[in-house]
């Protein structure tokens, strides 16, 4: 009796300390009621993240909390609430939120995890060093092109239709280069579908609250970790159709000529978007294009027999392996 006595005063502190956390600085967004100790992570599938925050949201709207441990987590799914944090308040929202694994690895070091002036910094100095580097000019064009030829050794792949956009746009006797873009809309679209469909860090990197933050009718305490499902957007049925499905058309308008979208945000957006945004959609279209120009791909088993299914889709989405044989073109 004494025992039991005992674990359920432990509990109800536990329960007291969430609770104050919850409304100690006023009102955090709603979620599901956490354990003691272990908070709502019994209640997540770490090996589908997204599809948990997807549950979630259906239940507590696009802005809820959950607690890992004893710490609330405030998660913001769909477009309007990740723009609105990352946008309209992306001053208040640039900290990086803490991992304790990566935290001891780290030890706050470098562009991605560091937060305050150690990350103005870095970034600052990150931007610069592109920039001299010719990001987005010829001569970094050019290494690009080196480096595309150098992958075009070991690996290719090609697509009729962009096979015919290389045929008539490059043809064989040149490398492909960043002005080939305009003129070859379908690559292009492809290029992007890719990376919306791969959808690699789903839930985005932890941002934290640099301060008190009133956000729409909750008050974000400062110091609380926010995560912003990347997956809700890149994934919204709304803005694509049969968005389950890879289809280069999400990025096509009614004329085939390329369309660009705002809920196009595989690099995050606002203070913390990738440092790299402006040079990998440069470095994915020229080696992408610069291998297709060269190979034919083609898989070891009827494609319809491969399976796509990611191994993981927790923090980072994990894909099986897969065996393909390139063949040069003739």
């Amino acid at each position: 009796v004494t025992a039991l006595g005992l674990v359920l005063c432990i509990s109800c502190l536990l329960l007291i300390s969430v609770w104050r956390k919850s409304h100690g600085k006023g009102q955090l967004p709603p979620g599901p009621v956490p354990f003691p100790i272990v908070g709502n992570m019994l209640q997540l599938d770490f090996k589908d993240i997204t599809k948990s925050f997807g549950s979630l949201a259906k239940s507590y709207g696009p802005v809820f909390t959950l607690y890992i441990g004893s710490e609330p987590v405030v998660v913001l799914y769909g477009y309007e609430a990740v723009k609105e944090a990352l946008i309209d308040h992306g001053e208040e929202f640039a900290a990086r939120g803490s991992l304790p694994i990566i935290d001891a690895v780290n030890k706050g070091l470098g562009i991605v995890f560091s937060s305050g002036e150690k990350w103005k910094q870095m970034r600052r100095f990150s931007l610069t060093t592109l920039k001299n580097l010719g990001m987005g000019k010829r001569n970094i064009e050019e290494r690009v092109q080196e480096e595309a030829k150098f992958l075009v050794e070991e690996f290719k792949k090609a697509n009729d239709k962009i096979r015919e956009e290389i045929d008539h746009v490059i043809g064989q006797n040149r490398s492909p280069c960043m002005k080939d873009r305009r003129s070859m809309p379908y690559t292009d679209a492809v290029v992007h579908e890719i990376q919306r469909h791969l959808d690699l860090i789903p839930s985005n990197l932890p941002h934290a609250a640099k301060q008190d933050t009133q956000f729409r009718q909750y008050a974000i305490p400062k110091g609380t970790i926010i995560f912003t499902s990347l997956t809700s957007v890149l994934y919204d049925e709304k803005v694509f159709p049969n968005a389950q499905q890879f289809d280069p058309g999400h990025f096509l308008d009614e004329s085939g000529n390329f369309k660009k979208s705002n809920y196009f945000m595989p690099f995050s957006i606002g203070k913390r978007v990738c440092v790299g945004e402006g040079l990998a959609p440069m470095e994915l279209f020229l080696v992408f294009t610069t291998i297709l120009q060269n190979f034919t791909l083609k898989p070891l088993i009827d494609p319809k027999d491969i399976n796509i299914t990611p191994i993981a889709t927790g923090f980072v989405c994990v894909l099986p392996p897969y065996e393909l044989c390139f063949l040069p073109s003739l």
